[in-house]
């Protein structure tokens, strides 16, 4: 919605779409709680949406010639049927995230304004999804919108090379909009699928478009179809996280799992090969059941991808699938050469390279990474193998 109304009206009026994008679901919650959602929500949110910024250019005195002209050259009527809405929708969200992609703005800030208007994230979910401090998110942020004003900035039709040169950084932002989704770290919800299914829609949109059509985007795509086929079998019917070994593989979608394979082939005609080509390439051998030969070929993978990407967290997932691999002595000695880093992985990690041989370190290691978890469902799985240590060591 306030991609949609910084279409309409201009992205100087940015904080004004977001505040009047505020009142319609406001208003909303008040009037369906008292007459029941109505036969068409989309087109109900949207008109109040629309009347709501008419009352706003009304009265602050913007010329009715103005307010005319915008609206006649509108591509759309709100009041529009669902289908066409949603079209609308859809091209006004991916106009907007290439439009803030804009090379004049650091790629950092890029990402962070895109997230934050285009996908609703939180400071704080901003600062996670990068491994950053909320202060320096604010700060990126206050930057980025002040350069948008000052530069004047349009949303307007971008050549083929422009989109080619902001691709990526729309890609990254697609991908920590899923990985948000599939593993919330600020949320108290462990899994919060209508990030899932938002990130995978516009990526779909990307893959049908010429220019965008890219093996990168259809890895994405491949990676997000075999993240999300488990996704019903990640947590029970009360929300605890299930992990890997122990979920119910008849809950896994299979027909996800196919259309996975399906983009990976697709992403695979040509000789690049992107972090979301290895991330996809891991998620597939995670999709094969009762393959202990996996693992191998799983580190093979994480191997590479630590070679592109510097990450810790891919880092500290590369010694899981070590451990799997050479054991858990062997994965603990590669743990600490390395760098110690305050993270709950690094302590859940040690935690985990230690429940065979010294439980007491183990439980130790596991307290420590609770201190540094949000999320609560995240807490409450560390709490309980807290517990069964525990049970173990009476």
């Amino acid at each position: 919605m306030t991609a949609v109304l910084c279409r309409l009206f201009g992205i100087q009026h940015i904080e004004i779409a977001e505040d009047l994008t505020s009142d319609t679901f406001l208003k909303a919650s008040e009037y369906w709680a008292l007459h029941g959602i109505p036969e068409n929500p989309s087109a109900w949110l949207y008109t109040v949406a629309k009347n709501k910024a008419k009352d706003y250019y009304k009265h602050n005195s913007i010329a009715q010639e103005k307010l005319q002209e915008i609206f006649r050259t509108a591509r759309s009527e709100v009041v529009q049927e669902t289908e066409a809405i949603g079209q609308y929708i859809t091209d006004s969200q991916l106009a907007m995230i290439f439009a803030v992609c804009d090379p004049a703005i650091p790629t950092e800030s890029q990402i962070c304004l895109a997230l934050q208007i285009l996908c609703g994230f939180s400071i704080a979910e901003i600062a996670d999804a990068l491994l950053s401090k909320p202060e320096t998110i604010k700060k990126r942020l206050t930057r980025a919108r002040e350069n948008l004003r000052n530069t004047n900035f349009q949303i307007i039709l971008l050549n083929e090379t422009e989109i080619k040169s902001r691709l990526n950084t729309v890609l990254k932002t697609l991908y920590l909009l899923f990985s948000e989704g599939y593993f919330s770290k600020s949320s108290q919800y462990y899994i919060r699928k209508e990030l899932c299914l938002e990130a995978i829609r516009l990526s779909l949109i990307l893959t049908e478009a010429t220019l965008t059509n890219t093996p990168q985007t259809n890895a994405l795509l491949a990676l997000m179809c075999f993240q999300s086929s488990r996704l019903e079998a990640r947590t029970d019917p009360y929300g605890k996280m299930i992990l890997f070994d122990n979920q119910d593989k008849s809950f896994w979608d299979q027909s996800l799992i196919d259309k996975g394979n399906y983009y990976l082939v697709k992403a695979c005609r040509g000789n690049e090969v992107s972090k979301y080509h290895l991330e996809a390439a891991i998620a597939y051998w995670h999709t094969t059941v009762g393959n202990e030969k996996k693992w191998p070929q799983i580190l093979e993978l994480y191997n590479q991808l630590v070679c592109i990407e510097k990450s810790p967290v891919t880092a500290l997932n590369r010694l899981y699938a070590f451990s799997r691999v050479y054991g858990k002595d062997k994965a603990l000695e590669e743990l600490l050469k390395g760098e110690k880093t305050e993270s709950s992985y690094y302590y859940e990690l040690l935690g985990f390279l230690h429940t065979d041989t010294e439980i007491s370190k183990a439980i130790h290691y596991y307290s420590e990474a609770i201190k540094l978890v949000k999320s609560g469902a995240e807490k409450q799985h560390i709490q309980e193998q807290i517990e069964r240590l525990k049970g173990i060591l009476d």
